[in-house]
C-alpha cells in the first residue's frame, strides 16, 4: 500500500520528469532523484566551448536526435512547445544511404527540434516540480513489508526511469522484477560532434547511414538548431561503439573519415568531440507502456513499440496513471 502517497522517481529523463509531473497533479508527495548535474538523461547536450570558431556557444544535442509526435496526448505537449518557441518542425526529409547505391530522399514524419537543445524540453517539463535533487547517486532499492527501502530510506513507491541494466544494478539480487530486466538488451553509440571552419558539404538535414561499419546517423546541427553553425554530429553503429566504449577518444578519427565520406565533406573540421553512450537504446522494445507491482515501477523508451522521445513520455505519464488509479494494489501490471 502507499499509505502516505509518497514515490520517490529515480531517473530524471523525459520518462522520469513525466511520470513524476503527472503524479504531483495526481497529488502525490513526489520526489526526484537524478545523478546528473542537470536533468536530460539521454535528451542530452553540450554548449560548444574552446572551438577556436565563431561558433562557441552553440547548444549541440549529443544524445537524442530529435522527437517525432503521432499520439494525440504528446503532440498536444509538442504543440505546446512550438507555440511557446522552445521546439522548431525541423524537416520531413532525409538522406539515406544504401551499400551499392547513390543517397536517396526519403519523405516521412515531421523532425521537431528544441532551439536550445532538447534537454531544454526535459527542464521544461520539471520546472514546476516541487522536489528535484540532482547529482544524487542511488546506491540499493530493496523491498521492505511496508514499500521499499532506498539506501536505507523508508518510503511507500519506487519508480526506476532508466535502462533496464541501471534498474538491475539497484535491485536486490531476489527481486521479482529482475526477471522482466534480464530480458533487455542494449546497444552502446558513440557520438562525433565535429564543428568546421565553414559548410564543407552539400546541404542535408539528417542522413541514415547504411553503407557503412562505423556510422549509423548524421545530422547537420545548424540546421537542426536554425542559426546554420557549420557543425555535424554523427552517432556510430553499435558494433562500432562496443570496440571503443573503454577509450571513446580513440574513436575519433575513424569517425571523422567516416563522416567526410558519408556527407561528402571538402574539409576536415576544425574541432571534434567525442562522448559514450553505453546504454543508448535497447534492442528490442517490450510491447507493454510499464511495469507497476505495487510498490516497483518501471518506465521508460524500452517500454513500448518503438524506442523513442515519444515512447518515454507515454511510458512515464502512463505508469504516474496507473499508480494514481489503484495506489493500493499489488498485482504485477503489465496494460
Amino acid at each position: 500500500m502507499i499509505g502516505g502517497r509518497r514515490v520517490v522517481v529515480v531517473g530524471g529523463g523525459i520518462a522520469g520528469i513525466a511520470c513524476a509531473r503527472r503524479l504531483v497533479e495526481h497529488r502525490f508527495d513526489v520526489v526526484v532523484l537524478d545523478r546528473g548535474r542537470r536533468v536530460g538523461g539521454r535528451m542530452a547536450t553540450r554548449t560548444l566551448r574552446g572551438t577556436g570558431t565563431p561558433y562557441d556557444g552553440h547548444v549541440v544535442d549529443v544524445g537524442a536526435a530529435y522527437l517525432t509526435a503521432d499520439d494525440p496526448a504528446f503532440a498536444a505537449v509538442v504543440a505546446d512547445w512550438v507555440a511557446r518557441g522552445l521546439v522548431r518542425p525541423w524537416t520531413d526529409t532525409v538522406l539515406v544511404r544504401d551499400p551499392g547505391a547513390e543517397p536517396r530522399a526519403d519523405t516521412g514524419p515531421t523532425r521537431y527540434a528544441a532551439t536550445a537543445g532538447l534537454r531544454s524540453l526535459v527542464e521544461d517539463l520539471a520546472a514546476d516540480l516541487p522536489v528535484v535533487v540532482s547529482a544524487r547517486d542511488v546506491g540499493a532499492v530493496s523491498r521492505t513489508g511496508a514499500g521499499v527501502s532506498l539506501d536505507g530510506e523508508a518510503i511507500d513507491a519506487v519508480v526506476l526511469a532508466m535502462p533496464g541494466p541501471q534498474a538491475v544494478d539497484l535491485l536486490g539480487i531476489d527481486d521479482p522484477v529482475l526477471a522482466v530486466l534480464e530480458q533487455q538488451t542494449w546497444d552502446p553509440v558513440v557520438t562525433l560532434v565535429a564543428a568546421y571552419d565553414e559548410r564543407a558539404w552539400p546541404p542535408f538535414d539528417a542522413m541514415f547511414v547504411n553503407d557503412s561499419a562505423v556510422l549509423s546517423f548524421v545530422a547537420d546541427d545548424g540546421r537542426r538548431r536554425g542559426d546554420q553553425a557549420p557543425v555535424l554530429v554523427a552517432h556510430s553503429t553499435s558494433l562500432f561503439a562496443a570496440r571503443h566504449l573503454d577509450d571513446p577518444a580513440s574513436a575519433g578519427p575513424a569517425l571523422v573519415d567516416a563522416l567526410t565520406a558519408s556527407a561528402a565533406a571538402t574539409a576536415a573540421p576544425s574541432w571534434t568531440d567525442v562522448r559514450r553512450w553505453s546504454l543508448a537504446r535497447v534492442r528490442e522494445p517490450v510491447e507493454q507502456p510499464f511495469w507497476w507491482d505495487g510498490t516497483v515501477g518501471l518506465c521508460g523508451d524500452a517500454w513500448g513499440s518503438t524506442s523513442r522521445v515519444q515512447t518515454a513520455w507515454l511510458s512515464g505519464t502512463a505508469l504516474a496513471d496507473r499508480i494514481a488509479a489503484a495506489p493500493g494494489s499489488r498485482s504485477s501490471t503489465l496494460t
